[in-house]
């Protein structure tokens, strides 16, 4: 009986990581023929300033920021947890490949003191300051918390306006849908997409390791891009796809990095413009 388990988790395993690594290839091969010159970088962190960016908080509204939730130390973005809310890019884009290298601080805030560690990029953000829960804009969300980095979360209006599809696993992860390539297609406007090898024993606690984590723990330096290219969405997380959307709406829109509960550091935010397709 052991060794017929063995090899059964073996092939499952198997199954499940080389369509992964075949449509990683396939999409760094596709962002490859899409992308520009290296001169087209758009810098979005000067490493001196929040110039190009906003702030907006949920209790002090936009450009008020007195607690110093949002600052730059050290040629990093410093984002602190005490109150929520984000930074918010002055302009949008379309068409881009977004690199971001974060890691997480040690200090957490009421009311996530004890959970984990939990931040986010908004993309294609449309609509007022504060228009989902009075903090945020309606968006579509690249997760970053522990264990769950990679993620798609449609913080939207509940209508067509925010929505993504993609493919997914029969069984759900967390009472989530769970992307895989070549899965069942599933139309999402008001739900989330965990990343492919989410932890099935994911808990809201501190300093959370997943079996099969890709992103490093508290302390250690993680890079994370978000390709949006004509209605698709691809995340890459230290080198590997963790999730894929396509006909996702809107196509466009501001960028925004969020402040919730968790002290995180930005180190690099650079935009590629893509041609498209």
């Amino acid at each position: 009986m052991e060794k017929s388990f063995c090899i059964s988790f073996i092939c499952l395993y198997m199954a499940m990581t080389i369509p992964v690594c075949n449509f990683a290839q396939a999409s760094k091969e596709s962002i490859n023929k899409t992308q520009r010159s290296e001169d087209s970088i758009i810098h979005l962190f000067n490493g001196k300033n929040l110039n190009g960016w906003y702030t907006f908080l949920q209790k002090s509204g936009r450009n008020n920021d007195p607690k110093k939730v949002f600052s730059v130390t050290n040629g990093m973005i410093h984002i602190g947890g005490e109150e929520w809310g984000c930074i918010t890019t002055n302009k949008e884009y379309k068409n881009y490949r977004l690199v971001v290298e974060f890691k997480w601080g040690g200090k957490t805030y009421a009311p996530r003191i004890s959970n984990a560690r939990d931040c986010g990029i908004l993309l294609h953000s449309k609509g007022p300051d504060g228009g989902s829960q009075g903090i945020w804009m309606h968006s579509i969300e690249c997760q970053i918390i522990e264990g769950g980095t990679g993620d798609f979360i449609v913080v939207g209006d509940s209508s067509d306006a925010f929505q993504i599809t993609t493919t997914i696993a029969k069984e759900k992860t967390d009472d989530s849908y769970v992307y895989l390539p070549k899965g069942d297609t599933i139309k999402i406007i008001t739900d989330r997409i965990n990343w492919y090898a989410r932890d099935a024993g994911w808990k809201d606690v501190i300093g959370f390791r997943g079996v099969n984590d890709i992103e490093k723990p508290m302390g250690e330096w993680n890079r994370m891009e978000c390709i949006a290219n004509d209605g698709e969405l691809t995340v890459i997380l230290n080198g590997t796809v963790v999730n894929h959307a396509f006909n996702v709406e809107p196509r466009n829109g501001r960028i925004q990095i969020q402040a919730e509960g968790a002290e995180i550091l930005f180190r690099l935010v650079d935009l590629i413009p893509l041609k498209g397709k």
